[in-house]
C-alpha cells in the first residue's frame, strides 16, 4: 500500500522498517543506565507514553521520508520497554523461574505482534493508513496509563553501574565470548523474522495470490501459535539447557522457509508457522542466557543485545530487497536458510553444554 501511495520502490518502502529498528539499535545500550539512574518501572512507562506519542505523530506525516523520520522516533523509544523489562524480569525473578518468566513476557511480544499487524492491516484497507497510527497510538498510552497504575516497583533498586564508566563496563561484556555469541545469535533472530514476514507480504501481494492489505496482515495469525509455544519452551529450556533450544529453534526456522516455497496460501501459512515459533523460542533462549552470563550491569548487558537484535532487523529488512529483485522469493528464502545456519552454529560454538553456563569471560 505505502509502495503504491507514495510511488516507491520495495527498498525505499522497507526504509520504514529499517528507520524503526536502527533507532531500536541506537538507544538501547543507554535505556537500561538510565533505567539505572531513575528506576525501572519509571523508564518502562514512559517509553510505552512515548512511543504513543510518536505513533501518533506518525499520522501526519505528508511524505514517505516524514513517515521514516516518525518511524526512526518510535525506534529511539522502543529500547525502553523491552531492554528495560528483560532486565526487570531477570532481576525480580528466582533465577530458576527466570527462563520460564521472560518466555511469559516474550509471549506477550508475540500477541503484541500478532494483534498490531492485524488490525493494521485490516484499518488501512478499510479506513486508510493514517487511521492504523491514531489507534495503535491511542493504545499505546492507554497501556502506559495501566503499566503505571498496575506494574510493581522493582525490589531491588539499582544504583549506577559500579564496575566503572560504560564504555569500560560495555566492553567487558563484548569480551565475554558468551555474551558475544548471545549478541551475534540476536542478529540472526530479527534478521530471520523482519526478512521472511517482510518479504513474503511482497510475494503474496504478487501472483498468482494477489492479497490485499487486510488478508496480508491476516497472514500473522501465526503468531498467536507462538504465543502457546513460547512458555512451554521457557520450560524446556530451564529443563534441557539454552543450546539445545536454540539448535531445534534453527531447525524449524529452516524447515519452515523452506515450506514456504509451496506454491498454495495454506502451504505457505504453515512454513510461516514452524519459522515463527522457530524464532520465538531463539529469542526465549538468548534473551534468559543473558541473564545466566552477564556477571553484573545486566540491563547494559540486555541493552547491548536488543542493539545487535534490532541491527539484525534493520539488514533482513532492508538487505535482502536486491535479492528480491534479482531472485525474488526463493533468493530470500536460501538467505534466510543461510542466516539460521549461521545461528546454529553460533549457538553450537559459542554456547557451553548443560544446563547453565558458567559465567565469565572465558
Amino acid at each position: 500500500m505505502l509502495a503504491a501511495l507514495f510511488h516507491a520502490g520495495k527498498a525505499r518502502v522497507s526504509l520504514t522498517v529499517t528507520a524503526a529498528t536502527f533507532g531500536v539499535a541506537i538507544a538501547a545500550p543507554f535505556a537500561g543506565q538510565i533505567a539505572d539512574r531513575i528506576g525501572r518501572k519509571r523508564v518502562i512507562t514512559w517509553s510505552v507514553a512515548l512511543l504513543g506519542f510518536t505513533t501518533l505523530l506518525g499520522a501526519t506525516a505528508g511524505s514517505l521520508e516524514w513517515l521514516i523520520f516518525w518511524r526512526f522516533l518510535q525506534g529511539l523509544a522502543t529500547p525502553g520497554v523491552f531492554a528495560v523489562t528483560v532486565a526487570y524480569v531477570n532481576d525480580e525473578w528466582p533465577p530458576d523461574r527466570a527462563a520460564s518468566a521472560v518466555s511469559s513476557y516474550v509471549s506477550g511480544t508475540v500477541l503484541g505482534g500478532f494483534s498490531g499487524r492485524v488490525l493494521a492491516g485490516f484499518v488501512s484497507e478499510f479506513l486508510g493508513w493514517r487511521w492504523t497510527f491514531i489507534i495503535v497510538g491511542l493504545m499505546s498510552l492507554g497501556i502506559a496509563w495501566i503499566l503505571a497504575v498496575g506494574l510493581p516497583e522493582e525490589k531491588r533498586k539499582r544504583i549506577q553501574d559500579e564496575q566503572g564508566e560504560f564504555l569500560t563496563t560495555a566492553l567487558a561484556h563484548l569480551r565475554n565470548r558468551r555474551l558475544l555469541a548471545t549478541y551475534l545469535a540476536g542478529f540472526c533472530v530479527l534478521f530471520t523474522m523482519v526478512a521472511i514476514f517482510t518479504y513474503v507480504t511482497f510475494h503474496l501481494a504478487g501472483p498468482p495470490f494477489r492479497l490485499g492489505p487486510g488478508w496480508l496482515g491476516s497472514i500473522f495469525c501465526v503468531y498467536l501459535v507462538g504465543a502457546v509455544v513460547t512458555p512451554l519452551a521457557g520450560r524446556g529450556i530451564d529443563r534441557h539447557g539454552h543450546r539445545i533450544a536454540i539448535l531445534g529453534a534453527a531447525g524449524l526456522g529452516i524447515a519452515g522457509a523452506l515450506i514456504t516455497l509451496a506454491p498454495t496460501v495454506p502451504m505457505i501459512l504453515i512454513g510461516l508457522t514452524l519459522c515463527s515459533c522457530g524464532v520465538f523460542i531463539a529469542q526465549s533462549a538468548a534473551v534468559s542466557y543473558i541473564g545466566t552470563v552477564a556477571e553484573h550491569s545486566r540491563a547494559l548487558a540486555v541493552g547491548i543485545y536488543v542493539s545487535f537484535y534490532y541491527s539484525g532487523g534493520s539488514c533482513g529488512s532492508f538487505g535482502p530487497a536486491w535479492i528480491w529483485d534479482a531472485w525474488g522469493w526463493p533468493g530470500c528464502v536460501a538467505l534466510i536458510v543461510i542466516v539460521q545456519t549461521i545461528l546454529a552454529a553460533i549457538a553450537w560454538f559459542g554456547w557451553p553444554t548443560g544446563k547453565r553456563a558458567a559465567t565469565g569471560s572465558t
